[in-house]
């Protein structure tokens, strides 16, 4: 028969919040969803007969945070064999989201999918109020989740507004007593459009313990990086709550902390895909991420924190470069990708600004406006007028700043052109273009200038490129000057985004002014991909190209030993950054 369709849950939150849950589920995993449009729902006015009595599941019973991965499937044929995947990837703890199986006969299937998983599992049939898939009866699906705790689940995921219908509906008083039950029942909480307050949080977190959670989970849409430090203030106002653990997850690109310093904040679990485009919330990392490159089984609450800060920030190769570098020398501490808004909100915060979070690399737009926010800044760094380093002072009052890529650049231009064994630079008396007039542009510039070459500085802001080169000594000239072929020199220089993945088939210099313009070596700050366009196009044009990784790679490391005062395995984390793009 056809699959009815009910109201949404009259117990949900709001009307934009189930609208916001709906929209997310057909956006993020609307394959899935789309398998499920035909499908039929098994349902008994009766209470469902468990297949057959399964062992009990043992809880997790690590001394950290659990891996925990979603298995997502729409039979379950591929649901074993995504729990056989999972197990075999190292996941403490698999999820099991039956709300995507079609046809779901859950007193038969339940018991087939768990005794098939060797870890501890989570049962979670998410209604579409709140996120999930299934749409159907809500008894249907509240006895269900009961079918799962006959089975011997180690844990059953609930929302808190339905806590109330889901223990009205347990078969026995055994099975709804915590203490005479083996499962344990997570209430979760899901709000797809922002982090409550902490006060809000918390009498969410209290509600959930009330109605009788045994864990509790909160994920929220983080919108604003600062509001981690909600979540993250939430699990270390409840550690003496009721609840035996506590769940937090950020949703989103700017909630990714949450997930990837998920132990060093307490959180019971966090969530990691089996692969890329396997995520079942936005934002969330691949298991393999969390295990391998973040280091979460290893985090403890005095792990120290580094991370890159930008806008975007999504395809940075320095997570990879860095926390390689960092578990080599031993260290524990853990370097992460920050998407940020406002640097000064964010460095004011009271998560971020601890002392817990030692330093951070700056990128784009953010080079400048750190420079104004140091509490003391490098010499060379300040003529710059731009900081790529902020480094915490001893005191924990602010920040050192520094600027790490025009060294890094300026030699891997010099290392191109033959270098010199004389004190005189190749660059020497040599002209220099330079594109872009932001933060890379401003160290490319000043860094050419101390050589002793001519700086022409191009950028789409005329006046802005004027700025740059009244304060390095050179001249300006505008970007139609440049793409017509009218500007000319040695040595041309891209500091900006242009040709940067996903856009790579831009660039900033057309091939005919690569090839009128007379030069001989041309640098793209652009590291992904390797081979820009503009790189591409030089070399056809018969120049020598330099890859932006040599300056990622030198930045860096030099960035490694102002943040940890060692010195840093250049060739590890050279390798690394090329096998995160393979």
């Amino acid at each position: 028969p056809r699959r009815a369709r009910v109201a949404p849950c009259p117990m949900s939150s709001s009307v934009s919040q189930q609208a916001c849950a709906a929209a997310f589920s057909a956006r993020q995993l609307g394959s899935a969803a789309k398998k499920r449009a035909s499908s039929t729902l098994r349902r008994s006015t009766m209470r469902p007969e468990v297949a057959a009595a399964a062992s009990l599941q043992p809880h997790f019973s690590g001394d950290t945070c659990a891996l925990t991965t979603s298995v997502i499937a729409a039979t379950v044929e591929e649901a074993l064999l995504e729990i056989v995947e999972a197990v075999e990837s190292g996941a403490d703890i698999v999820e099991l989201r039956v709300d995507f199986i079609d046809g779901l006969d859950a007193a038969v299937d339940l018991p087939k999918m768990l005794a098939a998983c060797s870890v501890p599992c989570i049962v979670t049939y998410r209604p579409t109020w709140e996120g999930g898939q299934f749409d159907g009866d809500e008894l249907v699906r509240l006895r269900a989740l009961w079918c799962a705790v006959e089975a011997g689940a180690a844990y059953v995921d609930c929302e808190l507004l339905a806590s109330e219908r889901f223990f009205a509906a347990a078969p026995t008083e055994e099975l709804k007593n915590k203490a005479t039950r083996h499962t344990k029942i997570i209430l979760s909480s899901h709000n797809y459009e922002t982090v409550p307050d902490s006060e809000t949080l918390s009498g969410i977190h209290s509600r959930c313990v009330a109605s009788g959670a045994d864990i509790v989970k909160i994920a929220a849409m983080v919108t604003d990086i600062t509001h981690v430090s909600r979540l993250e203030q939430l699990l270390r106002d409840t550690k003496q709550s009721q609840a035996e653990s506590t769940i937090v997850l950020g949703m989103g690109e700017a909630g990714q902390t949450s997930r990837l310093l998920a132990a060093k904040f307490g959180s019971f679990l966090t969530f990691g895909a089996l692969r890329v485009g396997a995520e079942s919330a936005p934002g969330q990392p691949t298991l393999a991420q969390l295990r391998d490159l973040y280091r979460v089984p290893a985090q403890t609450s005095a792990t120290k924190v580094m991370g890159v800060i930008g806008l975007p920030i999504a395809q940075s190769k320095s997570p990879a470069l860095h926390n390689g570098a960092l578990h080599a020398a031993g260290l524990d501490a853990c370097y992460v990708p920050l998407l940020v808004h406002d640097l000064a909100e964010f460095l004011a915060s009271p998560l971020f600004g601890s002392d817990d979070y030692t330093g951070f690399s700056v990128t784009i737009p953010h080079k400048e406006k750190a420079l104004a926010l140091c509490a003391e800044v490098d010499p060379v760094a300040a003529k710059i007028g731009a900081v790529n380093t902020l480094v915490k002072l001893p005191d924990g009052l602010g920040y050192k700043g520094y600027n790490t890529d025009y060294v890094a650049a300026i030699g891997a231009i010099e290392a191109a052109m033959g270098g010199n064994d004389s004190k005189e630079s190749p660059l020497f008396g040599k002209t220099v273009v330079v594109v872009g007039a932001g933060g890379a542009g401003r160290g490319l510039a000043f860094g050419a200038a101390f050589k002793g070459a001519t700086v022409i500085v191009v950028n789409r802001s005329y006046d802005r490129a004027v700025d740059l080169a009244n304060a390095c000594g050179g001249t300006a000239a505008t970007m139609e000057d440049l793409q017509n072929g009218a500007v000319t020199g040695d040595v041309l220089c891209n500091t900006t985004s242009v040709g940067m993945v996903p856009n790579v088939d831009e660039t900033p210099v057309p091939k005919s002014a690569i090839d009128g313009g007379g030069f001989q070596v041309v640098f793209d700050a652009v590291y992904n991909p390797l081979v820009t366009l503009l790189l591409k196009e030089a070399e056809e044009c018969g120049c020598v190209r330099v890859s932006g990784l040599d300056m990622f790679v030198g930045q860096a490391a030099r960035q490694f030993s102002l943040f940890t005062g060692k010195e840093p395995a250049i060739a590890l984390m050279r390798k690394a950054v090329l096998d995160s793009m393979a």
